[in-house]
This record gives C-alpha cells, structure tokens and sequence, in this order.
C-alpha cells in the first residue's frame, strides 16, 4: 500500500502517502509550477514553506523541454521534494484539446521521472449539455482502461480521475467504475468553475459522491482547490491532496488570501497576518514597493497564509474539532454557510465515516451544529440499543439542571429523594438540546455530560430537539408521560409536540423542577 492511515476526523484523515520521491503527509497542498515562469523558486518552496509535494504540467514541460536528452522534472524545477505532473487535460478544458496522445503523454511522464502522474482524461467543464458530460465520463473511463497497461511497471502512482461535473449520478458511475481499475490514487475533475462561481453546495454533493463511491483506502485528490477557505470543509469531506495557482496568480491581481476570504491590496489599511511578510512591514509600506516586489511578497503571503491553513486542519483532525473548525471557516462566506447546510443532509454517512470520541468535547453553537456526528451518533444509538427500563410504565420529563452531569445535580438528588418510592414505576428523563431525551442513567456517557451549547437555542434547534423527544416516546411506547415544564422555550416546544402524542401526557407547569412545588406535583400525578 503507498497510503498509510496515521488518524482520522469526520471523513478527513491525516494519512502517509509514499512515493518513489519520498512520503507526503497528508492532507497536502500542492503549489501549481509553471516550468516556465516561476514567481517563486521552487527550492524555496520546501525550505521557506513546507510544501514537500508540487505539482506542474506534464504538457507544457513536454513542449518546450521535451527535446531535452535525460530530462527529469526534479531537476528541470530544481526541486527536491515529491513532483506530481498534469497530464494536459485542464489545456482540452481550456482550449478544446492537445497535441499529443494518451500513449505519448503517459511515456514522457514515465521518461522525465514523475513521482505521482495522471493519465490523459477529458474534463467535463460547465454548462455543458448532458450529452457531452456522458461523452466525457465515458471517454475518461475508456482511457482509464487502456492506460493500465502503459503504466504497468512505472514506479509512479498514477491518478484516475473521476468526472461528472454536477450529474451526481455520472459522478457516481465514473467513481464506482474507475475506483475498480488499480490506481493509486484518484481525483476529481472538474471543480474549478464551479469554486470560482462560489457554488460550494454544489462541490459538496460533487465531492461526497465521488468520496462514497471510491475506495476508502485510496488518496482523493481535489483538482483546482487552493483557496484556504475551503480547506477544512474539504478535508472533512474526504479530500487529501490539493493543488492550486491561485496563491501567484492572485498576487498578480494584488490579491490578499485569508481564510475567511481574498481582499484587494489597495483596500487595505492593515495586514491582518503574522507571516514573515506581513510581520515586518505595514499595509503602506507593501503599496508602496515596485510592482514586481510587490506581486512576489503578496504571492509568498499567499502561500504562507494556505500552507498555514492545512496546519490548522491538521491539528483539528488531531483534536477531534474538526467540525468546529468546518463550522467556523464556513462563517467566512454566504455561499460557504449554504455549503454547511448541504454537508449536513449528509449526516448519517458523516456519523458512519467518523471515528467515536477523541477526547474533545462538543461545541454546539447553532442549528448549523445539528450536523455533527455526536448528535448524529446518539440519536441512532438511542433508538438502536436502548429499550424502556423493565417495570418502568410512566415517564418523567424534567428540564436538563444547570450543571453537568445531570443526574447528579444536587437539586435532583434532592428532588429524587423527596419522590422516595414513588419513582419506583417511571422512567426519569431529562430534555437536553439537541439531544432530545437523556435517560437519568446516560447523564454521565459522552457527548451528554462533554458538551456546551450556546443559548438561547434557536427555532430550528427547538424543533429539532422536540422532534427527536417524540421520536422517542413513540418507540418506547410508555403509559403515561408527566412532563414538568417552567416555562422555557424548549419546554413549549417538547409540550407543543407532545399534542400529538398518542398516549396520555400531563405537563405540570412549576416555577422551578426542583422546588416544592415540583415535588408535590408528582406526588399527585404518580
């Protein structure tokens, strides 16, 4: 295997790629080369910004160094890190197509010493009709097939590509089908118009039908990512690689990358980084430089500010806060908040994918945070491995006490005490956003008693949450519920839904759960 799995968060994984140029760690960005123009020297690239992977055009190397004898890419970058090569295929989306065939450009990959190569696919592109994207589906999978046997024997590893663009069920069927040839590693095409219109749902649904439909066990690479902003949605996707121009050709445009966006050079007052570039000098005195200088520091800040951000994504992988990291990136931008809403119609498979507890408790911040697969997780293991207590007829609905673990807040213990024998036929249970239903007995397992949740709680997670208490009641099928309600909005909610409940319920309307008058209240109903 040339992929090793090192940890794991969400979909996302921190994971060992070995090549005969070395092992990259992944997730890993990859900065795009132009062999000829290079705006950065790629001997910096390793030392000054811990790319140990870059990326360049097999096709362009072919067309202006291919006469060279003894060629090697490592040498012609002057580059010593890992080296992956393009095929061309971005020149047929660009122009309509190359001149050169898929034999040719897979020898000369073989030739000039490529660590990681893709073989010569069609992209779909945008606003194309159905026919054509069916064409390039196919036509890409045909040349998947027949590339296996020119690359048999090459110590590279090479790349199968997956196209479809947003036909979801194209992507699927390129995935499936092309993730049953022997590729290393694969990767999805055609992204790039769509981040560039800022269609992030649609990358979403692009990404997790390409990321289900492929073996696990293989790299994903995203062909065109190299905004930060879109880094850790990605990566909790399943994404490991990355390659982008963006950090150069923005700093042509005087661009300024950060991760909650790009911003124009001449709109800035302040540099709001601390990269050496924007550590030492002011806003005034970058303006102020020669254009060329200029266009170079702003490139170096572009890339300091991505490589930066795959670090941050890293660490949070290690943490097990990847989601919140997804959560707070996805703040940056409308159309990235949309994309959050979209990953989260993905939660079942996100919960399926994503390891159990890693020693990091949850943030619950908003109805964004109903995604997450800790509330994903209990929900399915509640219903899935949790029966009504033997001889326990009724249930008792009491508001989630103030302090963690619930069921040993001294009220309750209190409260439970001047019940006595009365709470020997119910079920105690607290209602706790977004949760749902807490039995007294769980109060104290993970993500229950290792969560905080930023109130007040919002309408979509209300209903959620009384949602998921009905849900419950109904599979347990108890004889009576009691629920003591003050009056919070939670309490309404779980009372409003309880209307429709089939079985007898009473809410027992108190200024406090753990008073006297609680306590009287059950006395009378139990």
């Amino acid at each position: 295997m040339s992929f090793e799995l090192r940890d794991r968060d969400l979909m996302g994984r921190i994971g060992r790629l070995r090549t005969k140029g070395g092992e990259v760690e992944t997730p890993a960005f990859m900065p795009v080369i132009n062999p000829l123009l290079q705006n950065l020297a790629p001997k910096r690239m390793r030392r000054d910004f811990g790319c140990d992977i870059v990326i360049t055009n097999s096709y362009i190397v072919r067309n202006q160094f291919g006469d060279i004898p003894d060629l090697d890419v490592h040498r012609l970058l002057g580059y010593d890190g890992v080296v992956m090569t393009d095929s061309g295929a971005y020149q047929i989306l660009v122009y309509g197509g190359v001149e050169v065939t898929q034999p040719e450009i897979i020898e000369f990959q073989r030739r000039i010493g490529s660590d990681i190569a893709v073989i010569l696919d069609i992209p779909t592109g945008w606003d194309v009709p159905r026919s054509r994207v069916e064409y390039t589906v196919e036509e890409t999978l045909r040349r998947a097939r027949d590339a296996l046997p020119l690359i048999e024997g090459s110590d590279a590893l090479w790349v199968g590509p997956v196209q479809g663009g947003r036909h979801l069920d194209l992507v699927a069927k390129s995935a499936r089908l092309v993730g049953e040839m022997p590729y290393s590693v694969h990767a999805l095409g055609s992204p790039t118009e769509v981040m560039e219109r800022y269609m992030y749902t649609v990358l979403v649904d692009m990404t997790m039908t390409a990321k289900l439909n492929l073996p696990p066990d293989r790299p994903l690479h995203l062909f065109g990512a190299g905004h930060p902003m879109i880094f850790a949605m990605s990566v909790a996707m399943g994404c490991d690689l990355f390659d982008s121009a963006a950090y150069v050709l923005y700093a042509k445009d005087e661009r300024y990358i950060t991760v909650r966006g790009t911003m124009q050079l001449q709109d800035l007052q302040y540099l709001p980084c601390s990269c050496p570039v924007c550590r030492g000098r002011s806003a005034h005195d970058l303006k102020d430089l020669p254009r060329g200088e200029r266009q170079r520091l702003l490139a170096e800040h572009n890339l300091h500010v991505t490589m930066a951000e795959m670090s941050i994504v890293k660490q949070a992988i290690v943490e097990g806060g990847l989601w919140d990291l997804v959560e707070a990136r996805a703040k940056g931008h409308p159309q990235m908040t949309s994309a959050l809403k979209r990953l989260s119609t993905y939660r079942d498979r996100l919960e399926e994918l994503s390891p159990g507890f890693k020693g990091h408790g949850v943030f619950y911040y908003d109805y964004h945070s109903l995604g997450r697969p800790q509330v994903t997780r209990y929900q399915a293991q509640l219903k899935a491995n949790y029966g009504k207590p033997e001889g326990k007829a009724d249930v008792i609905l009491l508001p989630a006490p103030a302090s963690k673990p619930y069921n040993t807040f001294p009220g309750f213990l209190e409260l439970k005490r001047r019940l006595g024998g009365k709470l020997a036929d119910a079920h105690v249970c607290f209602l706790a956003a977004p949760y749902g239903v807490v039995p007294e007995h769980l109060a104290e397992t993970y993500p229950l008693s290792q969560c905080e949740i930023a109130e007040p709680l919002d309408a979509e997670t209300l209903s959620f949450t009384a949602e998921k208490v009905l849900e419950y009641l109904r599979s347990t099928g108890h004889r009576m519920v009691v629920q003591i309600s003050c009056g919070s909005e939670l309490d309404a909610a779980v009372e409003n839904v309880l209307l429709t409940y089939d079985g007898p319920h009473i809410a027992v309307h108190v200024d406090s759960p753990w008073g006297n008058d609680a306590a009287e209240a059950l006395l009378r109903k139990l």
